[in-house]
């Protein structure tokens, strides 16, 4: 690629993870959007279909998603810590459900992998208005 190519194709790439929903750079958390599409019920909003993956003892930090959340367990341990609520310990089959709007947080949670050897992972739907993040750093 010549010169002005390859910065028209990072400076595209950088603007479509901003736009497109990329969340926040968490140590040993990566989130790996697998569908993203918008709903024909409702033009003003879209499912993102993401996987989650923790390794060993990574932490998401204290964060909320904007909109309705589905969490499937798929592998490995963990805990969600709610501010004011008993920690919710993760096992592979849970199914789980939260929901925040995305101008006032109301479910604001930091995810956790309890295990020292084993990767945790999730899948993730979620429902929002077009063009939030996945997930937005709680302040």
């Amino acid at each position: 690629m010549k010169t002005n190519q390859s910065f028209i194709f990072i400076f595209t790439v950088a603007i479509g993870l901003a736009l497109g929903g990329a969340a926040p750079a968490q140590e040993g958390v990566t989130r790996t959007v697998l569908l993203k599409k918008p709903l024909e019920a409702d033009a003003k909003k879209e499912v993102t279909i993401f996987m989650a993956e923790f390794k060993p003892g990574a932490r998401t930090g204290k964060h909320y998603h904007p909109g309705q959340e589905f969490i499937y367990v798929v592998e490995g341990e963990g805990r969600i810590e709610e501010a004011g609520k008993p920690p919710l310990e993760l096992k592979p089959g849970m199914a789980i459900y939260f929901e925040s709007d995305p101008a006032k947080p109301t479910y604001v949670h930091e995810g956790i992998n309890t295990s020292k050897t084993k990767t945790l992972k999730l899948v993730t739907t979620l429902i929002t208005e077009k063009g939030q993040p996945l997930a937005i750093p709680a302040k």
